[in-house]
């Protein structure tokens, strides 16, 4: 990575968080012998306490499950509010290699080259190892979005290209135009960032002047290299929808907490509070038809 590059990450990682989120972030950390804890999401942009915090904790030694990665749901009172988090945890190495691009997974590099926050860290080692697989995301996203896009562009139409191909890839429904809005919501962060990502990989561009939209971008990659891009890409478009399947499927099952997210969830839109009993927290999917009953009868007599 290239000290432009690692520098523009490791200004990201440091941003200024709340403290509620990185005192969670502590919490969490010292239950899971973790390495590091990333936030990410709406709530790390926006700053609110409302809704569920999103955390990845990142372990040492060898990934545990060849499913990744393991997906909890926790409540914390923190001076007197209930804070909620949904927290997805995998081994620091697994998290690198999905980032550099070297596994069939499309979610980690896709996911980390927009904004995420390093909240806790156990050594100094791990803020090296995170930021190097942060930075490690951006090559990789920018090397598909200049394979994807157009022959020249705005740095939005590359990044465009890139996050409707992967939605596109995966098991997931998304309004038309979500690219549009995660460009929006987050220009800053993307302002100046491929080009950067593009000259750290050693991948030429000329700038062509600017227009209303921004400054053209004229990427040089070779055909021969860009056709392996695309060759690297169609292996894991095929099987973005399947794993993505096969992980919503062991969510089902291994989602620790499953019944307490789901009872908050339904209270919070319907506004029905359902009791978590001990069975149905033991055996979410057994209880989910009387959980239907339940909240049917509640909503009828409402």
């Amino acid at each position: 990575m290239s000290e432009a590059l690692a520098e523009r990450v490791e200004a990201q990682l440091a941003r200024d968080v709340d403290p509620a989120a990185r005192a969670f972030a502590a919490r969490l950390a010292q239950g899971s012998d973790a390495l590091a804890v990333l936030f990410y999401g709406s709530n790390l942009r926006t700053g609110s306490r409302e809704g569920v915090l999103d955390f990845y904790i990142l372990l040492p030694g060898p990934q545990r499950e060849r499913i990744w990665p393991r997906v909890s749901y926790h409540e914390w009172d923190y001076e007197g509010e209930t804070l909620r988090a949904k927290v997805a945890t995998m081994a620091m190495e697994t998290f690198a290699e999905a980032a550099r691009g070297e596994l069939r997974d499309t979610t980690i590099w896709a996911r980390f080259v927009q904004p995420s926050a390093l909240v806790w860290s156990r050594e100094a080692a791990s803020e090296d190892a995170v930021r190097d697989a942060i930075g490690a995301a951006a090559q990789t996203a920018a090397r598909l979005a200049v394979a994807l896009g157009p022959e020249k562009g705005t740095a939005e139409d590359f990044w465009r290209a890139l996050f409707r191909a992967t939605y596109q890839a995966e098991f997931r429904v998304e309004k038309p135009g979500r690219e549009d809005s995660i460009l929006s919501v987050n220009a800053a962060h993307f302002d100046g960032l491929l080009p950067l990502a593009l000259a750290a990989q050693g991948i030429a561009f000329e700038r062509a002047g600017g227009t209303d939209s921004g400054e053209i971008i004229i990427p040089h990659m070779p055909e021969p290299q860009k056709a392996r891009v695309r060759d690297w890409w169609a292996s894991r478009r095929r099987l973005g929808k399947p794993l993505n399947l096969v992980r919503l499927a062991k969510a089902s099952t291994t989602f620790d907490g499953a019944s307490r997210y789901a009872a908050w969830k339904i209270e919070r839109h319907t506004g029905v509070a359902l009791e978590v009993t001990p069975f149905r927290e033991k055996y979410p999917l057994l209880a989910a038809p009387g959980v239907l009953w339940e909240l049917w009868k509640a909503k009828r007599g409402g």
